[in-house]
């Protein structure tokens, strides 16, 4: 289904009452770290390693060699970890929600419970087959004019779905205290538009023959005829939709992707779409402006909605409405769509167990329903509070570098110091927890429960427009491993499952938790200073107010980031995209170089001590180091290569050669392979 995978953890109690139980102090920090004696995992490491060489290795050899990518996994990472200690907790919490009798009805309890059981109740899905989606199927099949082909596509945006348009409501990035209609290039079945147009690389040749197999087995267990050709049909039709897709590296460019137009407009600028027709089946009312996201590739997709032949636009989206549909369909779809999505595209050998798939397709439905129950469990005050006072002590940080950047003109840092003052951190979770009581979920109606999520998750969002700016919303739930950094909203967010080792530790030594969450609050403060951030004012406002000479000397510095990340080759043939992740890149150099002073201040102008012979400055870097530890399957690391705007995590612990502090630290010399000449090191901020 097309809505994030988020974990959660919760108690069936609260869930009852359908309010936040009351958050419970955890007591006293924990005499002992997670990792090792002070925080960090010592024996992970490979000391034969020569830290100038591979850092990544010296820090984390003998851990990843050891590591064996689990079968249901693609990918294996700190994250991931996390993530399987968020699903355990969440399973045995999710499960007892299931198994409570009585809950009333419309009650926290009973739409969690109820969308749980239904999803794993996997013999009534055999039992009911297609049934549950052949509304959808039937009125695909009923097209005949551009005007239904309309119809559908905006009925397809109501189950979150961009078939072949992305409708988002959204802040207007010009008026931030303004929602407006987005309309941008939809999704594609195969991750990026380079799997289309590379005609050189192998490997997306092989996988578009793959990916053709699939749609055609996939429409065969519909009962369609002609499958393959079929099949051919739809690849054709993404082909060239993939042509005129701007690529990610474009996307990025915040300022491209404001685009205002008078919605009377539309059918003028962007004809093939009957955009009333459409905004109807959507349910979106009438606007007097819409913001056109792509402005080529919506225009080159109308034109392809009103030429290309309406079967192959109906193959289309008969095609996508199962693959979104296949995790409430009989197994035999789960099969399928696991046999290409998982071991095609990200070398997966096995799917995981069903009911992982349910606690994150519950999660993901009802995502601070369960949130609040997490905190209450999982996240105790005393957490938030540390938290709260590690941010403190990092931006200040950044204030400082602020203050003394010699290449940035006197006025632009004044406003840089205003824009940093002016950010808010959200940590652990949100002080407004969604209201769900619009939402009805029913028992034994998996699919059914998927279309209404998607409806009201939909329609929540369509309902903001021509209301204020609620600025108290989260982008994540508190039992996300992640954070993130919202430039229209001036602010930075923690949820609370990231605050756990091996990011953050309350008993382990200051130094590994500046080097892990505290370069991680140092990676999101500098977001909004990056080369998308510093388009965006202290109010959130998409504006121009850095001098050009200030843009003209940033641009210079970044420039050599690209070319420094663009030089690393995680996969052979495949190289770094320097332009795709320089905002990541950037923060990460950011992020490391900031933590590093607050941990200084930290000190109070004392020495650290050292411990099991490690400096305090070894210390740090070997915590952010361990952070990254990861190992990838040969094909999951060329999708993120395509798609990701990450560097992969084995190799984003090499920003520190661009730290002089790390040379000091490791005794890094000449010759070795991270040495950078001193003038060669990019010193940003």
């Amino acid at each position: 289904m097309s809505r994030n995978v988020l974990n959660a953890c919760m108690a069936a109690a609260a869930l009852i009452l359908g309010a936040p139980a009351p958050a419970q102090d955890a007591g006293p920090a924990p005499s002992r770290p997670f990792y090792g004696a002070f925080g960090l995992d010592t024996a992970g490491m490979d000391r034969t390693a020569a830290p100038g060489d591979d850092f990544f290795r010296y820090a984390n050899g003998t851990y990843v060699k050891n590591l064996v990518i689990p079968e249901d996994r693609a990918r294996f990472s700190m994250f991931d970890r996390l993530d399987d200690l968020s699903r355990a907790r969440t399973r045995e919490l999710v499960e007892a929600a299931a198994a409570l009798k009585g809950a009333p009805k419309g009650s926290e309890a009973q739409k969690v419970g109820d969308f749980y059981s239904s999803f794993m109740d996997e013999a009534g899905i055999e039992a009911r087959g297609l049934l549950p989606m052949r509304p959808f199927l039937d009125l695909v099949a009923s097209i005949a004019d551009r005007t239904d082909l309309a119809r559908v596509v905006g009925e397809t945006a109501r189950l979150g779905l961009r078939l072949p348009l992305g409708l988002a409501p959204g802040q207007d990035l010009r008026h931030p205290e303004a929602y407006t209609l987005s309309i941008a290039q939809g999704a594609l079945g195969l991750p990026d538009r380079t799997y289309y147009l590379d005609l050189d690389n192998p490997k997306f040749g092989e996988i578009r023959k793959r990916y053709v197999d699939h749609v055609a087995a996939m429409l065969a267990l519909a009962g369609l005829d002609q499958p393959r050709a079929r099949a051919e049909g739809v690849y054709a039709l993404e082909a060239k939709l993939a042509a005129v897709h701007w690529s990610k590296a474009e996307l990025r460019q915040r300022e491209k992707r404001y685009n205002p137009l008078p919605a009377a407009a539309l059918g003028t600028a962007y004809p093939g779409v009957d955009w009333t027709a459409l905004f109807a089946a959507a349910r979106i009312p009438a606007q007097k402006e819409v913001n056109i996201a792509s402005p080529s590739a919506v225009l080159g997709t109308g034109r392809l909605l009103g030429s290309e032949p309406l079967a192959a636009w109906k193959d289309y989206l008969t095609y996508h409405l199962l693959a979104w549909g296949a995790p409430c369909l009989p197994r035999a779809f789960v099969q399928e769509a696991f046999a290409f999505k998982g071991k095609v595209l990200s070398g997966q050998p096995q799917d995981q167990p069903r009911w992982k798939h349910g606690v994150d397709a519950t999660t993901a439905a009802l995502g601070e329903a369960v949130g609040k129950l997490y905190v209450a469990k999982y996240f105790p005050p005393e957490a938030k509070r540390r938290a709260e006072d590690l941010v403190k002590h990092v931006r200040a940080a950044m204030a400082q570098r602020l203050a003394n950047l010699a290449w940035m003109d006197a006025r632009t840092r004044e406003a840089a110091r205003a824009k940093l003052e002016g950010f808010t951190a959200k940590i652990g979770y949100p002080d407004r927890w969604r209201d769900y009581a619009r939402l009805e979920i029913r028992p034994g109606d998996a699919l059914g429960n998927a279309v209404r999520v998607e409806a009201f998750e939909f329609q929540r969002e369509v309902d903001k427009l021509g209301q204020p700016i609620d600025r108290s919303e989260w982008g994540m739930t508190p039992m996300t491993v992640n954070a993130y950094a919202n430039s229209s909203w001036n602010e930075i967010v923690f949820p609370a499952a990231i605050l756990q080792p091996p990011f953050f530790d309350p008993a382990a030594d200051p130094a590994v938790n500046y080097g892990g969450i505290g370069a991680v609050i140092g990676h999101e403060i500098s977001h909004h200073f990056d080369d998308q951030g510093r388009k965006f004012d202290r109010d959130g406002k998409l504006s121009d107010w850095w001098t050009p000479e200030d843009i003209q000397r940033f641009t210079a510095l970044t420039d050599r980031v690209v070319q420094q990340y663009g030089a690393y080759e995680p996969l052979q043939g495949s190289h770094v995209n320097g332009e795709l992740t320089l905002g990541e890149n950037m923060a990460d150099l950011a992020g490391i170089t900031i933590a590093l002073d607050a941990y200084h201040q930290s000190l109070g102008g004392r020495p650290a001590p050292v411990l099991d012979g490690f400096t305090g400055d070894q210390r740090f870097f070997l915590g952010f180091a361990q952070v990254w530890r990861s190992r990838y399957r040969d094909a999951e690391l060329l999708r993120r290569l395509t798609t990701d705007p990450h560097t992969p995590g084995h190799f984003r612990p090499n920003v520190v050669r661009n730290l002089d502090a790390w040379y000091e630290a490791f005794q890094v010399k000449p010759g070795q392979a991270l040495y950078l000449s001193p003038e060669a090191r990019i010193k940003v901020w």
